[in-house]
């Protein structure tokens, strides 16, 4: 059964919303990344590779091959692969990118299901420096490169961890349950000279073992493609607002299809 029929049979049946219950609890995915992160795991990486065509020559292999299946999976691309001065506002990983306004209600609209910006950050006031901005998601699939850096550059205003439950972010997902307010999540404010407030919010999904941010202080200043951090196995996604509204660069707009995710690389140029 593809893994598409499984998340339906999970969501849309009554016998999966009951299995549901304990595959979505934070214990789960903490038991499956022991295992992922042991010796004994690194024999499912070439299966893995095959499955979703990875070129490996693309990364960085350590002498000895990769130690378990986390290390693979949070392996590093090599410098002369990572996309460099794209622009001042940049893709935070490669991933499927979904773009929304945020109307004057504080909405926003993913797959049929509409998110307010006060339940996403649990901060009322922090919501409402977003009024009239733009909502970029950044969704990752296992096949997708896991390291994602800073989408912009600034002052670090705000950092702060929202535990939760853990979803899965596949699209049919979001037309049951709204996977954003309701998952494990990160985020990162920063103070932009041009577009003001960013935020950047990185949200676990179904078997991510665990969001690895590196540690930032509060006024510390961060940099457009500096790494800001991994997920562990899974498949997960990178919510961005902005406080200005943004428009598309003319050759990810050219992408888009309506209705459709646009495929990106992190480091792209997003803003024209």
């Amino acid at each position: 059964m593809k893994d598409s029929k499984i998340i339906k049979l999970l969501y849309e049946t009554a016998v999966g919303r009951v299995l549901l219950k304990g595959l979505v609890h934070p214990k789960l995915s903490r038991a499956a990344a022991v295992f992922l992160s042991s010796k004994a795991s690194s024999r499912l990486v070439p299966a893995f590779v095959k499955k979703n065509h990875i070129d490996l020559s693309y990364y960085e292999i350590p002498q000895g091959g990769y130690a378990s299946f986390n290390d693979f999976f949070t392996r590093k691309m090599k410098e002369e692969y990572l996309i460099r001065n794209g622009g001042e506002f940049v893709c935070p990983s490669d991933g499927l990118l979904t773009v929304q306004p945020i109307d004057e209600n504080l909405i926003f609209n993913i797959k049929h299901t509409k998110y307010s910006v006060k339940e996403l950050l649990r901060d009322e006031v922090l919501a409402q420096e977003f009024l009239g901005g733009t909502a970029l998601v950044f969704r990752l699939t296992p096949a997708h490169y896991h390291r994602y850096v800073f989408c912009a550059s600034g002052r670090v205003a705000i950092c702060r961890r929202i535990r939760g439950v853990l979803h899965s972010v596949q699209p049919v997902c979001h037309e049951h349950t709204k996977v954003f307010v309701q998952n494990s999540r990160e985020y990162t404010v920063i103070e932009n000279d041009r577009l003001g407030k960013v935020a950047q919010m990185e949200v676990g999904a179904m078997l991510v073992g665990k969001i690895s941010n590196y540690r930032l202080k509060r006024n510390q200043s961060v940099t457009r493609g500096q790494e800001k951090g991994f997920f562990e196995y899974g498949g997960s996604s990178i919510v961005v607002l902005t406080k200005k509204a943004v428009e598309l660069s003319g050759d990810i707009a050219g992408r888009a299809k309506a209705g459709d995710e646009i495929p990106v690389r992190m480091g792209e140029r997003l803003e024209e």
